[in-house]
């Protein structure tokens, strides 16, 4: 078989493969590939569906007297083939790997017609009579104006009826731009499992389209506020109908269940917002209450049919949401905890996705909605946990819903790399679908990469104006980019919606700090006091302010309360970290016991991965080498596929047992990997710690090497917007002070002592390393 014997131009996915140019487009955007690449999606996509040998790409592209690594050959092609695709050999959405045979190409392939009116059939009926057809006419003439004046009276009527009916479904379907508003089903069988339950199930059948939008549950309740009513209240069609006028959508699906006996009647109607006429209608008969999911599977199938989603785009993206979970009950519990959600914060949603596995322990979607939750309220080990069930149960759910779960299971995990070619998968089937694009922000901030994270959340936040977390990541990276008004007003165009928590007021704390608000600040840790998973960060942060400052002895209380706030809500390994974020704090300004004593009670609040890690440097920076070494050891062990962990923190810790050792060469060259990411504000902090670049400072000050310790502290200050009220931030004042003085700088010494003491001003008086200042100062006068 020969690459020339494919079909010249076909379409699948959001992908066109033009053979005859040598081009692949995705979205109409040309993809780089190169030939032999393009000649393998050739030949697979003549026979999709159906097992390519090894031996038939040897034939075809790599002949008998062309000597070659086949194997080796035939492997980079697929591999750059499937780069180009945004696919993967262990979840592959185009090419599969046949074990041993070959490859199968597993999408729906469409060939392109060369036609250049449309198809052949339209061509041959547009096409103009020969010119022998018109020099007969005349002999015919009687005969054409009888019966041919009964053929164009039929043709007529015919095509008004198409027009009417074309006018007809045109009215009745939804663009790709358009919303739709869910109302809550009528429930008139008296059984309260059906309440929330069956929207919910359609929320998930829907969700799946890559076509169909729905209001998010933010802006309906925002708007729901504003037509003064209650933000929870239940969505009949009346309210439904008013919420899709205000907020500009299209239409409102509702739908009713009734019981006939031991049956159950399901009914879903679309009906437009502006006019109320109906759009299209579904109905279906439930022989018992366990298939009344199935019957709502097919009918919304049908329905977003009807209301213009493509027959192959619902084929491709529709599995049943009995699938999922078979459980009412689950269901239910399972769309209650995202309700709390909405209502009180994640925190007061996890019992309710707990009730939601008890019921249903095969439930994928709500380990999923756990892993999340516990990954916001900084629990690592508990979201990896989740995360990881759910992983198992991926084959259970919808296509959107398996790359959230595998986003999720990555991100636990910390394998970025996997983590970037889900979220290229997500947008190439969802592209307008928000959450990727915020995601890939994040995982930029993560990286130190701000410009390209601001990129991927101005384009989020154009697809979703109304939500706060995109307003809030926004914000935070024009902080980090040290854009400060840029970032106010992107908090502010979060109130601006009627938008707040999701970790806004952090972000604005942050802003707070860099501009000297003290006030603000205040105002912030205020506004979140007694809000389970909000107030113990914002307490956590306030209490590196202080040691900022030099008040330790207030820090050290802010982050007793912090520990104790995450331990009420039931937050134990968020409380450690908080714990043993104090305890660094100490090793650095001189405090080794209490450092000591506070890694111990971290450990036993919770011993999870970001705590050992943050532990482990805690314990080399007082000089504890053993025990910081064990735990690095075990870190490196245990995750070996972590990005942050391997490329960042790792290193720092190493560095820093070399640094205690006086192997200070070594210590440098542990640091080479963490050197790319010296920017970047890594898990499990919400700041950057620019520790490689304050670890080689101090390398340099014990060789003395005064100028070249100078550089390094001096990034520390120029990236204020990163390190923001991490210690090193105000450490860096007198460590530069020192290296002027080493290089023989008086003048920029003591200036810099002054800065130093200036910021220390209402310090506590009795820190060591306030009185080492105050005393290195005067030697200067």
């Amino acid at each position: 078989m020969r690459t020339q014997e494919v079909q010249q131009a076909v379409r699948f996915g959001p992908y066109e493969a033009d053979f005859r140019h040598g081009e692949l487009r995705k979205f109409g955007t040309r993809v780089k590939i190169q030939g032999k690449p393009l000649s393998v999606l050739a030949i697979l996509v003549k026979r999709p569906g159906q097992t390519v040998l090894r031996e038939e790409f040897r034939e075809a592209l790599w002949p008998d007297h062309v000597f070659v690594d086949f194997d080796k050959n035939l492997a980079t092609a697929v591999n750059k083939l499937r780069q180009a695709l945004c696919d993967t050999a262990e979840t592959p959405q185009y090419i599969e790997t046949v074990s041993r045979l070959g490859y199968r190409f597993l999408a729906d392939v469409e060939m392109i017609s060369d036609e250049p009116g449309g198809s052949p059939a339209e061509a041959a009926v547009l096409a103009p009579l020969p010119s022998q057809a018109v020099t007969a006419a005349p002999k015919m003439w009687l005969r054409w104006t009888v019966a041919g004046a009964v053929v164009f009276s039929t043709i007529l009527i015919l095509m008004l009826v198409a027009a009417l009916s074309d006018r007809r479904r045109a009215a009745s379907t939804l663009s790709e731009k358009d919303t739709m508003v869910l109302a809550d089903f009528d429930n008139k069988t008296g059984d309260a499992v059906f309440d929330d339950a069956l929207k919910q199930a359609l929320a998930v059948e829907l969700g799946q389209s890559p076509f169909l939008t729905a209001l998010s549950d933010r802006k309906v309740s925002e708007t729901l506020g504003l037509m003064g009513r209650a933000p929870n209240q239940r969505l009949t069609l009346d309210v439904a109908r008013e919420l899709c006028q205000r907020t500009g959508s299209k239409a409102v699906l509702g739908g009713t269940i009734s019981s006939l006996g031991a049956h159950y009647l399901i009914e879903l109607k679309a009906t437009a917002c502006a006019t109320g006429d109906d759009l299209a209608e579904e109905q279906g008969e439930a022989s018992s209450k366990e298939g009344v999911l199935k019957v709502l599977s097919q009918l919304t199938s049908s329905m977003r049919s009807k209301l213009g989603e493509s027959l192959p785009s619902v084929q491709k993206f529709d599995v049943p949401v009995e699938a999922t979970t078979s459980s009412l009950e689950a269901l239910k519990n399972y769309s209650l905890g995202l309700k709390m959600e909405h209502q009180e914060g994640e925190a007061a949603s996890i019992p309710f996705f707990k009730r939601a596995i008890e019921l249903d322990p095969n439930f994928a979607l709500a380990y999923a909605g756990l892993s999340m939750r516990y990954s916001n309220l900084n629990q690592p080990s508990l979201a990896l946990d989740y995360a990881s069930k759910a992983y198992e149960l991926r084959d259970r759910v919808s296509e959107l819903e398996k790359l959230r779960i595998m986003v999720n299971y990555f991100s636990a995990l910390g394998e970025i790399d996997k983590v970037d070619k889900a979220y290229e998968l997500w947008i190439g089937n969802y592209p307008r679908d928000p959450v990727p694009r915020n995601n890939m922000g994040e995982n930029y901030v993560m990286l130190g990469q701000y410009e390209k994270a601001a990129r991927e959340l101005q384009e989020a936040l154009r697809l979703a104006p109304d939500n706060v977390i995109i307003y809030g990541n926004l914000g935070l990276t024009y902080l980090y980019l040290n854009r400060l008004s840029d970032a106010k007003a992107s908090f502010d165009g979060a109130f601006a919606h009627n938008l707040d928590g999701g970790g806004l007021r952090g972000n604005i704390y942050s802003l707070a700090f860099l501009q000297g608000n003290a006030a603000l600040m205040e105002e912030q840790v205020a506004w979140v006091a007694g809000k389970p998973g909000e107030e113990d960060p914002l307490l956590s942060a306030q209490s590196d302010t202080e040691a900022y400052y030099g008040r330790l002895n207030r820090a050290r209380d802010f982050s007793r309360r912090a520990v104790d706030s995450a331990v009420r809500a039931d937050s134990k390994e968020t409380a450690a970290l908080w714990q043993v974020n104090a305890a660094m704090r100490e090793a650095e300004l001189g405090n080794p016991e209490l450092a000591r004593e506070g890694v111990a009670a971290a450990l036993q609040l919770s011993p999870g991965r970001d705590v050992k890690m943050l532990a482990a440097l805690t314990l080399a920076r007082i000089g504890d080498v053993p025990r910081a070494a064990a735990l690095a050891d075990e870190l490196e062990k245990n995750y070996p596929t972590n990005t942050m962990l391997q490329l960042y923190w790792l290193p720092i810790i190493h560095s820093a047992l070399q640094l205690d050792k006086g192997n200070l060469r070594q210590a440098q060259v542990e640091l080479e990997d963490a050197a790319p990411y010296e920017l970047a504000t890594p898990p499990p902090l919400q700041v950057g710690t620019l520790y490689p670049a304050y670890l080689h400072g101090l390398s340099y000050l014990q060789t003395r090497n005064g100028a070249a310790a100078v550089t390094e502290f001096q990034k520390v200050l120029d990236h204020r917007s990163i390190v923001q009220n991490f210690v090193t931030g105000a450490l860096a004042y007198l460590q530069i002070a020192r290296a002027h003085a080493m290089a023989g700088d008086v003048g920029k010494a003591k200036a810099a002592y002054e800065q130093f003491l200036s910021l220390w001003e209402d310090a506590d008086h009795d820190l060591p390393i306030y009185q080492q200042a105050k005393a290195e100062y005067a030697k200067l006068q």
